[in-house]
């Protein structure tokens, strides 16, 4: 892809390496020109010195053929325009803006640009850790309110269909990596030991997978 990443700081900068390491091309923005320092050394990096909404620092970052564009700078405001910029004039496929104020988030979403708030994801993943310790987030969607998390099979489920751990709307068995290998699994597929299962679950249902995968034979 070809991707605009506005804002070179912790975040703006290790996005980039990232999607750089990964192939793709990233054309960074950033009004001070210092913040370059922080970019890893890849042809596939170019740093632009400007605002992220200044139509001619835009163009001259290729903005008529971005594929994405990251709003990630250390301001709600400038994200935010930065993003709908992107978004309304240049109709880039793909839109996404940090927010630090979680209370913005739901405003921001109304106009169709999905939202990184920190601050609110930061406490929402912090309380699930606590709380359901056993389990291991490995990504959340919205605001939190679903995730995939991946726990091992307890000894009392092996034999069993592995789509008989689903409760609709809340609980599905989305994917199991058995001996090393990852499979999704057939309404038939048994569990076996050793297999390590990613649900998909909500956030109000987190209580009754532990309790699910936390019961002991017989009880």
């Amino acid at each position: 892809m070809k991707v605009i990443v506005v804002g070179c700081g912790r975040v703006g900068s290790t996005l980039a390496g990232l999607l750089a390491a990964e192939g793709h091309d990233v054309q960074v923005v950033d009004r001070r020109p210092r913040a370059a320092r922080r970019l890893p050394d890849s042809p596939r990096i170019r740093f632009h010195e400007g605002n992220g909404y200044s139509r001619a620092v835009l163009h001259a970052a290729g903005i008529e053929h971005a594929d994405a564009f990251a709003a990630v700078t250390s301001g709600d405001n400038s994200n935010i325009v930065c993003a709908r910029t992107a978004k309304e004039t240049y109709r880039v496929p793909i839109v996404l803006a940090r927010i630090y104020d979680p209370r913005r988030a739901d405003i921001y979403s109304e106009l169709g640009i999905p939202t990184i708030a920190s601050v609110r994801w930061t406490v929402h993943q912090i309380h699930q850790m606590l709380l359901h310790r056993h389990l291991s987030p490995e990504l959340s969607f919205g605001n939190g309110e679903t995730l995939l998390v991946r726990s091992e099979v307890p000894d009392y489920l092996i034999g069993r269909r592995l789509t008989e751990f689903d409760v609709d709307g809340e609980i599905r068995v989305v994917e199991v990596t058995r001996a090393g290998r990852s499979l999704i699994p057939a309404h038939s597929t048994p569990a076996q030991a050793g297999d390590l299962v990613t649900f998909a679950v909500t956030a109000t249902a987190l209580g009754r997978l532990r309790g699910f995968l936390d019961k002991e034979l017989g009880t």
